[in-house]
């Protein structure tokens, strides 16, 4: 298994389908190779720095946390069950419930989806979130099977260091 990184207080809750195996072994998330999270989150602004995954850890000092809507490493999301998934949305909305995130960054459509049950979201906030007062942002997935460019990846990632940056103005 590979442990959340959650904390009461987060700017960001980031939350994958789940862990990949690459994660599932080296126990630290958005470890495989292919996949591009650190290098969007560092493009977007969001990092002051490339990180590595097995520094996930220590993203907790710049207030943000990891966790998926399952705790299973699988090849390929095609591989979660319905009752996973199930299990999953509930298990996430308890964790969304105690540690109160300014906001849950659902890192894929298809999370969301599964989460929230609605059929149809487009890129960034969304309105009527599931648990009142924590933002929801849906962000795509830095799969590298992702079809849209890095660049247009990192623009949707850029309005959460918009958002994060204003609030620490704000504070």
């Amino acid at each position: 298994m590979i442990p959340d990184h959650l904390d009461v207080g987060l700017s960001i809750l980031f939350i994958g389908f789940n862990p990949s195996i690459t994660s599932g072994e080296t126990g630290h998330h958005y470890a495989y190779k292919g996949n591009r999270f650190w290098r969007i989150l560092e493009r977007s602004g969001l990092t002051p720095r490339l990180y590595d995954a097995q520094e996930d850890g220590e993203l907790l000092k710049l207030g943000y946390g990891f966790t998926n809507i399952v705790a299973r490493p699988t090849r390929g999301m095609e591989d979660i069950t319905k009752e996973e998934y199930a299990e999953g949305r509930q298990i996430l909305r308890q964790k969304l419930e105690k540690y109160r995130p300014d906001i849950a960054c659902f890192v894929g459509k298809g999370v969301y989806t599964q989460y929230s049950k609605r059929a149809k979201v487009q890129w960034g906030f969304q309105d009527d979130p599931v648990v009142k007062e924590i933002q929801e942002f849906v962000a795509p997935s830095s799969s590298g099977l992702v079809r849209m460019s890095m660049d247009e990846i990192v623009a949707i990632y850029s309005q959460l260091a918009d958002f994060v940056a204003e609030k620490n103005r704000e504070d």
